[in-house]
């Protein structure tokens, strides 16, 4: 099935050192086993997987004129996804982080925001939703709720269908400064500590509830190693991780927004789209960065089995 996907919002460039064991004192060095750039971020890195899994992607944000930045653009390309529509900026670097990752496949992160800061619906071309099945809105929160709103009501118009992540940490006062996009949005993709911090609720559920209640068509919360929550209507339904023996999680809340997304458009329930998620989010585990390694749709449907199916 056709799926054109706008990827709107967040685009970064991670640099991932595998091997960390601690951090050295002082002036000291450490030899470490691979260091490592990819493409990421909420739009960024869910285009990747996206063009992977089989989708015509488009991605749109703000990178600066710096090598970071033709870096970053280079290495979306090489992966399919269609980057005219990432606008440059001077007065800003691209967006960049490191992350150290530990054995266990944990991550700290040191991250600059640089030109995502800077991104606005002009730095939209005018025929951003031509042709486009699907809208992804990576970081509603730089935009704010107001214009993520603006944009994702002209889509829902036109007939597509709408989704959105979040990159900051949950809580009260991001959920009011985003509020107004959530009746645009039918589809929420958020982890269980955005929830929980967002709704203040005492169970996943219940802050999914919330944010269903507040607008959002459907939620599917990604849990880490419990897999996800899917919350539509009336229905709350717990969907398993896949077992993996996993080497970084950088980008895998970024890949199962990508599977749930293609699923959709394959004609998969929430719930079945949800287990693509999943399925997607189990073969980045096994790699550095959401490009590691080689996956397209066969690849993760053959994990998914059943599950993904209805």
């Amino acid at each position: 099935m056709t799926m054109t996907v706008a990827a709107v919002g967040v685009h970064v460039l991670d640099t991932h050192v595998l091997g960390i064991a601690s951090i050295p004192a002082g002036s000291d060095g450490q030899l470490v086993e691979t260091i490592r750039m990819s493409p990421a971020g909420t739009a960024g890195g869910t285009a990747v997987v996206l063009s992977r899994l089989g989708a015509t992607v488009r991605s749109y944000g703000a990178v600066g004129t710096d090598p970071v930045g033709d870096t970053l653009l280079a290495l979306l390309a090489r992966e399919g996804v269609d980057v005219a529509g990432l606008m440059r900026k001077d007065a800003a670097q691209t967006s960049a982080s490191v992350l150290p990752v530990r054995a266990n496949g944990d991550r700290p992160a040191w991250h600059c925001i640089g030109a995502n800061g800077a991104f606005t619906l002009d730095d939209l071309p005018t025929g951003v939703l031509d042709g486009v099945t699907h809208l992804h809105l990576g970081g509603p929160e730089f935009l704010g709720g107001d214009a993520a709103g603006e944009l994702l009501a002209r889509a829902r118009a036109a007939g597509i269908t709408t989704s959105m992540d979040l990159l900051a940490p949950g809580d009260p006062d991001l959920l009011a400064w985003i509020a107004a996009a959530l009746p645009h949005t039918d589809h929420l993709l958020p982890n269980d500590e955005q929830v929980l911090g967002l709704t203040g609720a005492a169970t996943l559920a219940e802050g999914a509830r919330a944010l269903v209640a507040a607008g959002a068509g459907c939620v599917a919360v990604t849990q880490g190693a419990k897999g996800a929550l899917v919350v539509s209507g009336g229905s709350v339904t717990e969907v398993p991780a896949y077992p993996v023996e996993v080497v970084d999680t950088t980008g895998c809340g970024d890949a199962f927004s990508a599977g749930y997304l293609r699923g959709l458009a394959l004609g998969r329930t929430p719930v079945g789209a949800a287990a693509l998620g999943c399925a997607t989010a189990a073969q980045v585990a096994r790699g550095l960065g959401t490009d590691a390694g080689s996956y397209d749709l066969a690849a993760v449907e053959a994990v998914a089995g059943p599950a993904a199916a209805g």
